[in-house]
């Protein structure tokens, strides 16, 4: 088993972060750009800049997890997309789909959007991981 090549988790993980805050970007600023503003202003949260800074910075650091999982379970499952969309399924999952359930719970957010962005991220993150982790050498 050899290490694992920070280096190229890095750079998977910011090009695996692009796609990600491309994606979501689409998503939260263009197709329910509205919706969005409507929900946080609901919660007494009008979106600021700060929140859009953190959200960009937390799609870079989800995109380095996403790869670095890659690259950690590549030796056993072996190079290639079908590893790179097995790591990508449990980010997802712990990423979007366990803190969506809360929202859901708690009713923080209206359900048709935490279903849309739940089921929205699952192609999202399979994307971004695949083309990280094909970014990704030993």
């Amino acid at each position: 088993m050899g290490r694992i090549n920070y280096g190229r988790v890095i750079l998977g993980g910011l090009v695996a972060g692009v796609v990600i805050n491309i994606s979501e970007f689409l998503l939260n600023g263009v197709v329910f750009a509205r919706e969005m503003e409507d929900a946080m202003r609901a919660l007494n949260r009008p979106m600021d800049n700060t929140m859009l800074v953190w959200f960009t910075l937390f799609g870079f650091a989800l995109g380095v997890l996403a790869v670095w999982l890659y690259a950690a379970i590549r030796p056993r499952f072996g190079a290639g997309a079908k590893t790179g969309a097995c790591a990508g399924l449990a980010v997802w999952f712990l990423s979007y789909v366990y803190p969506s359930a809360f929202f859901a719970i708690m009713h923080l957010f209206p359900r048709k959007l935490i279903a849309i962005g739940t089921l929205w991220g699952l192609p999202e993150i399979l994307i971004a991981t695949v083309v990280g982790a094909w970014l990704y050498k030993e």
